[in-house]
């Protein structure tokens, strides 16, 4: 598995956690949950010997990245959601779908340096690991229209 993959999932997991107990605008609900994904990434680095600190580092940093930023844009994310999908409203998604999109929406709109596609590719690969059988393509139509249409801005 990747870094950022892990970072990713690390994220998800966050944000999950986060978003079950309804606690992302609790700041020290946050900060707690940051703590406990920083444990995680360094728990699932001791196990892969091949990884270096710096590695580790890493994973921890972008995983710390997406979830602050997700947190930090949570109202224009979500408005943003509700806008590209069709028949759905953001509270009544899945929350392993609902936190999927929020991830992949913030890297489209907000972290440049990565391609539209990897974006989309890898939300679509944590989203058939951790949601639904239908998680993959209801979260590929939503993604490709915010990344089609929010580039172009």
């Amino acid at each position: 598995m990747g870094n950022r993959r892990r970072s990713r999932e690390l994220a998800l997991q966050t944000l999950y956690a986060l978003d079950r107990k309804k606690r992302q605008g609790d700041s020290a609900s946050v900060e707690e949950a940051i703590v406990h994904m920083q444990t995680w990434a360094q728990e699932g680095t001791d196990e892969d010997e091949s990884e270096s600190v710096e590695t580790g580092a890493d994973i921890e940093n972008f995983a710390e990245e997406l979830v602050r930023g997700v947190l930090d844009n949570l109202e224009t994310i979500d408005a943003k959601l509700g806008e590209y999908s069709t028949n759905w409203k953001v509270p009544r998604m899945a929350l392993v779908d609902r936190n999927v999109l929020r991830l992949a929406a913030f890297e489209l709109i907000h972290i440049k340096d990565i391609p539209p596609r990897v974006t989309l590719n890898e939300a679509i690969e944590v989203a058939k690991r951790y949601g639904s059988n239908d998680s993959g393509a209801f979260i590929n139509g939503i993604l490709d229209r915010i990344a089609s249409l929010e580039r172009k801005h």
